[in-house]
């Protein structure tokens, strides 16, 4: 090998080298370095009692014929003067609105004598109507009920006392706000007596909000002439009570010695 080669080689070697050196120093100083920062993750909660502002009952109709247009016109008929009733009680159209509304067959299993297998006959058809009305007008879920049921409802499902959707966003911003101090101030207790204190905040972390209803009255029965004559033969009693809402949020705060 020539000295010029060599020389040449050596060269190479030297500047691939240094270029492995610049390399590794460039890799070196764009690594991150551990993170020495030190937090302490705290969850506060804030709950308070609210009147509810929203009534909402679910009743309907169920009826069966022998073909589908009866069983229709039947239901149909029976759910007009139930509405007719309800608007009787100072309830308007907007608050009552359409929740299901079901038609299937109904059929009538039975085994055959002489082939001993199971059969079945379309005895007829039923039809479900299902309204619920939403309004705000707490005091009248006795005299809605009752009108109801009068005029022919045989399905009461549900009657609740809830929150109208703008007492809720109201409530929820005000609580998020509560829930968040709250961490703070346990956060604080906290590092007190280790001589630390927060000086920033990395993350928070909301929960939904939250509402745990007191027991109500719940109907979700077919109704009979005679539990229908008891039923309405006086003024059915129903209540609201307030309500405990909560929500959470979970903080994590940066923190620093004094």
């Amino acid at each position: 090998m020539s000295a010029a080669v060599l020389i040449a080689a050596v060269m190479m070697i030297t500047s691939a080298g240094s270029l492995y050196l610049e390399n590794s120093q460039a890799l070196a100083q764009e690594a991150p370095m551990p993170s020495e920062e030190k937090t302490i993750s705290v969850t506060g909660t804030a709950t308070t009692s609210v009147e509810p502002d929203l009534l909402v009952i679910t009743f309907g109709v169920e009826t069966q014929e022998i073909t589908a247009k009866q069983a229709l016109d039947a239901n149909s008929d029976t759910m007009t003067g139930i509405i007719d009733a309800i608007k009787l009680t100072e309830i308007t159209e907007d608050e009552v609105s359409t929740s299901r509304f079901n038609i299937y067959p109904v059929y009538e299993g039975y085994e055959d004598p002489i082939t001993q297998r199971w059969k079945q006959d379309l005895t007829g058809y039923k039809v479900t109507n299902t309204i619920t009305v939403e309004t705000s007008k707490l005091d009248l879920a006795a005299d809605i009920i009752d009108g109801a049921v009068t005029a022919g409802a045989n399905r009461v499902d549900n009657v609740s006392f809830t929150l109208s959707p703008e007492k809720h966003l109201q409530l929820k911003d005000e609580l998020i706000e509560q829930a968040i101090m709250n961490a703070k101030t346990k956060a604080e207790n906290a590092l007190a007596p280790l001589d630390y204190s927060i000086t920033g905040v990395k993350a928070i972390s909301l929960s939904e909000f939250g509402m745990i209803p007191p027991p109500m009255p719940m109907f979700n029965m077919a109704f009979d002439e005679s539990m229908e004559r008891s039923f309405t033969s006086s003024s059915t009693p129903v209540f609201s009570s307030d309500q405990d809402v909560s929500t959470t949020a979970n903080v994590v705060f940066l923190i620093g010695s004094n």
